[in-house]
Formats: C-alpha cells, sequence, structure tokens
C-alpha cells in the first residue's frame, strides 16, 4: 500500500484547524444532568457542524443532544464493502481550567526546557517529561501554563475532519462510505449514552482518543463515579461545644478510610484504583467526589461494595444518615466485545504498518466513548491521537504526531474490505 504524503498546505490545514477547535471553550461538567452538560458544548458542535456541511460532508446532522454525524460517501463502482465510522469527542476535562486556551506553536523543537509563560515561569521541561526528548525536531503545540489544551480530544476531531477532506479532495483513493461522529461529555463518562448507533449506520469504528502515536487499544477500564455526601450541624462558633458537627471534618476522615496505595499516583499496568477528583465543603455538608476504575469485572464489582461498606461503617460511627452515597456507572471494559472481530484489530494494526507506524497494543488506563458503544452493538477499538500529558497545563501535541493519525484513517478507509 502506498505512503500518503501530506504537501505543507494539508500540514496548515491541520494545524490550524486544531489550533481554531482548542481555543473555543467546551469543558464538560459531571454536576449536570443535561445533554450536553455545559451550554458552552454548543459553541464548538455548531461550529464543527457547519464546517462538516462546508467541506462537502454528506447527510450532516446535528442532534438535540450534541451529537454530530457526517459521511464521507463510497467512490467505489459496485459498493458493497462495510461502512466504517471514525468518533470523537469535543469536550475537555473538567479536571483543569479549559477556559481561554492560548495555544503556542514551537516550530523545530530543541529538546530544552520551554518557557510557556514569561508573567509566571511556568516551563515544560524534558527533566520532568522526558516524553519531550522524542519530539526533538518536531512542531509542538502547547499550553501557555494557565490552561489545558484540548488535545483530548479535539486533536481527534481535527484529524478525523482532516482525513475527510483529504479523501473528498483525492478521488482516486477508493474507499467505501465511512461514517464520522462527534460527541459531548465524553470527559465525564456520558459520550455515548446518546449515541444513535443506528443512524451512524457503521458496522464498526474507531475513536480517535488515544496518546502516543502508535497507540491500539481493545481493552480499558470498567468506571463508574462515586459521590458521598457529609451531612454536619453548624451552629454559632461560641456555643458549639457537643453540638456542632463539622462536615468537611467528618470529610477529611472519610477519605482516610480508602486505601492510600490504591490511587493513580500509586498504581499501574492492570492496577484499579479510587481516585478523589472533587471535594467541596463546609460545617454543615461536604461533597467528596471519586471516580472507581478496574480493568478486571470481579475486582470492580468489589471496589464499588468496599466504598459502599466504609461509608455504612462511617454511619455507624458518626450516627444513622450522616453519610450518604451515590454510584453511577460510566463504562465497562470493551474487550469481551471483540471476540471473533479480531479483524477489526487487524486492519487498524496493518494501516500503521503502512503509514510506517509500529503498533503499540495495550490496555487503557482510561476509557474511552468506544467502550459504551462497544456494548451497544458497535465494536469500537481506540487508536492514537498524539497527545501527551492530557488533562493539565503541561499537555501538549506534535503536529507530525497528528499527520499520522490522518495517515492511518485513510489507510483503514483505504483497507476495509468484506469478511
Amino acid at each position: 500500500m502506498t505512503t500518503i504524503e501530506f504537501n505543507l498546505e494539508w500540514k496548515l490545514k491541520l494545524q490550524n484547524r486544531f489550533i481554531n477547535y482548542v481555543k473555543i471553550f467546551s469543558t464538560s461538567d459531571p454536576e449536570s444532568e443535561t445533554t450536553p452538560s455545559t451550554e458552552r458544548q454548543w459553541n464548538i458542535a455548531n461550529y464543527i457542524y457547519e464546517e462538516l456541511k462546508t467541506l462537502g460532508l454528506s447527510d450532516v446532522s446535528l442532534d438535540e443532544n450534541g451529537y454530530i454525524y457526517a459521511y464521507v460517501p463510497s467512490n467505489l463502482e459496485n459498493d458493497d464493502e462495510p461502512v466504517v465510522g471514525f468518533i470523537s469527542h469535543y469536550d475537555t476535562s473538567p479536571d483543569f481550567n479549559g477556559e481561554n486556551v492560548k495555544p503556542q506553536i514551537w516550530d523545530d523543537y530543541d529538546g530544552k526546557d520551554l518557557l510557556l509563560n514569561k508573567e509566571t515561569g511556568f516551563i515544560l521541561s524534558p527533566s520532568k517529561f522526558e516524553s519531550l526528548k522524542d519530539y526533538v525536531g518536531r512542531t509542538l503545540i502547547t499550553t501557555d501554563g494557565t490552561t489545558l489544551l484540548g488535545a483530548d480530544d479535539k486533536a481527534g476531531v481535527a484529524e478525523i475532519v482532516t482525513a475527510a477532506e483529504f479523501l473528498l479532495a483525492h478521488p482516486e483513493i477508493k474507499h467505501g462510505k465511512i461514517a464520522i461522529g462527534f460527541t459531548p461529555d465524553e470527559e465525564i463518562g456520558r459520550g455515548a449514552h446518546k449515541f444513535d448507533v443506528a443512524k451512524f449506520g457503521a458496522e464498526w469504528a474507531y475513536t480517535m482518543d488515544g496518546g502516543e502515536v502508535g497507540e491500539l487499544e481493545y481493552e480499558n477500564f470498567n468506571a463508574a463515579g462515586a459521590v458521598v455526601k457529609i451531612h454536619g450541624l453548624s451552629v454559632h462558633p461560641g456555643y458549639a461545644c457537643g453540638k456542632m458537627v463539622n462536615a468537611s471534618l467528618l470529610a477529611a476522615e472519610f477519605i482516610k478510610m480508602l486505601p492510600e496505595n490504591e490511587t493513580p499516583s500509586t498504581t499501574k499496568g492492570f492496577e484499579g484504583f479510587y481516585h478523589l477528583t472533587d471535594l467541596k465543603s463546609d460545617v454543615s455538608e461536604a461533597k467528596i467526589q471519586y471516580i472507581i476504575r478496574d480493568h478486571d469485572a470481579e475486582k470492580f464489582e468489589a471496589r464499588k461494595e468496599f466504598i459502599t461498606e466504609k461509608v455504612a461503617e462511617f454511619n455507624k460511627k458518626f450516627g444513622e444518615g450522616t453519610a450518604e452515597i451515590e454510584i453511577k456507572e460510566q463504562y465497562r471494559n470493551m474487550k469481551q466485545q471483540f471476540e471473533g472481530k479480531m479483524h477489526i484489530i487487524d486492519i487498524a494494526e496493518q494501516a500503521m504498518k503502512d503509514a510506517n507506524i509500529e503498533p503499540k497494543i495495550k490496555a487503557i488506563r482510561g476509557g474511552t466513548d468506544g467502550a459504551q458503544l462497544s456494548y451497544m452493538g458497535l465494536p469500537c477499538p481506540n487508536i492514537f491521537a498524539g497527545g501527551i500529558n492530557f488533562h493539565g497545563p503541561y499537555e501538549y501535541v506534535a503536529l507530525e504526531s497528528m499527520e499520522k493519525a490522518v495517515k492511518v484513517i485513510i489507510n483503514i478507509a483505504k483497507a476495509v474490505k468484506k469478511k
């Protein structure tokens, strides 16, 4: 298979598209019950919707929940090939500030410290992030140290849209029908909840939502979110003896009840964890938010039972009704959904090799829309989008990594055949 080559025009299209996307504030909100969870996500949804129509994709639609669907028509004479899809999410993580993103472009990175913000002295350094050494000579796109970047997953969106534009501009590249989908709220575990699999119409799909070049993943965490509320009693502090119940202090005690060695910073590989993501408290009430993760289904169930038992123990000590817990399942490990369907992985693996990329097949210490979509009847492994250090001010992506992702998408489109 011939390697797809990009000229400067296409590289700049990809770069500028990504820059435009990350400047649009689109952080999701786990506390909201709406879809999308934030009104601001409509800004980027409408932007992408109009862009896809302008580029000439077919059957472009934006539904009442913020899901975008579009298609690159088949250019085969006798088209009976399966429809393949590509999916990314346009929301960004609530873990860090996503407003007023000011992306910076560093051409021909020299391998040294990058001073991202002169006012604060914020530095992105290879002494702290050794992966930077792999990007010497590349074009890096970074933050200014005050926000996340949003490569998770606006890099994936930019790659899919650019690949679609490239295919439309190059009819000599033969392919079947390609479905494209963009979702809200992936970062809060709800990205696929209202995805219309039947309307999408693909036999299988790929999320472009991984990290470094070569990542190909079809195994992920089982995931749930837990909210623990603790009720205190507020009275005047001068007359509080024997009366006040300080919810903030109780919250601190509850947090200590979970294992200190089972957090994101102390686990790796297939080890699961409890992650304290947010704490809001005053004297009268505390709200503690956790995410619960484990690759193993039995261990995942055990984790949910464990934190529930800890709430019960807490109430025995401090009084019934002092604490309450709500657990919401987010997504499941998609591995078992690929039994008998490994050709989906094989096609992606070969597409990477044809783009001179070494595939890195591994389990995700996270999740994607594809995990839930796989359980909804749309097998959907995850492919790299190129970003590094997601969800914080050290996030960056190399333009060349995004370019490689575009080439993989195009190679998959060319390779899909009936199985």
